[in-house]
């Protein structure tokens, strides 16, 4: 079975530092749109804490996981702070401890932070929120899982899904936060949180499949 070893996830953190810096613009200008145009600066912020913090040190992918999630949750504020925070927390628990990680392991290490979030934000899927990138991913993965796919090809249906869940936020009127306020007005353009959440699935995988063996 496929795996990667949980010592070697520093590469998948420093992927998404790597990603969020450079669309941090770009994410800036989607949020601009209908929210505050803030997003991807602050969200490049957070990113670029953590790897402050881990810089000089040996950390497996749960610990990068739970630091981002710690930088993320206290020290970026807005909305996203604490929804992303939690997100990457819950996602590390399952995996401390575990010297790899497998299709299922990751499975369990999706599910249960996409229940955090869930349970955090009160959101659900059509609301135009990152859950609309999540959501369709993590089903794309347990369904890529049970078909007998490798953890490669799950993991790309996972990125696809999530790509997809994203574009479908420009046919939606919000229903969370400041662009809920918009009514109509906030149908199509992209949500930004699920542009982010795309790019951060997307890139997890992409680093992800690159250390499988």
């Amino acid at each position: 079975m496929e795996s990667f070893a949980n010592a070697s996830g520093g590469a998948v953190i420093d992927a998404l530092v790597r990603a969020l810096r450079e669309n941090a613009v770009v994410l800036s200008e989607i949020d601009g749109a209908i929210g505050d145009g803030d997003h991807g600066i602050n969200m490049s912020k957070g990113f670029s804490l953590c790897a402050e913090r881990l810089a000089g040190t040996e950390y497996d992918l749960a610990a990068g996981l739970t630091t981002l999630g710690n930088v993320l949750l206290t020290e970026i504020g807005g909305a996203m702070g604490p929804l992303y925070g939690t997100f990457f927390r819950e996602m590390a628990k399952p995996a401390k401890g575990s010297e790899r990680i497998d299709a299922p392991l990751f499975q369990t290490m999706l599910e249960r932070a996409s229940q955090a979030v869930v349970a955090l934000g009160g959101a659900k899927l059509g609301d135009k929120t990152l859950l609309d990138a999540l959501l369709p991913a993590l089903e794309a993965f347990k369904t890529a899982c049970a078909a007998g796919s490798s953890f490669a090809e799950a993991l790309a249906a996972l990125g696809e899904a999530a790509e997809r869940g994203k574009e479908a936020t420009r046919g939606m009127v919000a229903k969370m936060g400041r662009a809920s306020r918009l009514g109509e007005r906030s149908r199509g353009v992209l949500d930004a949180g699920a542009a982010s959440c795309a790019l951060i699935l997307t890139t997890m995988t992409a680093s992800m499949t690159r250390l499988l063996a």
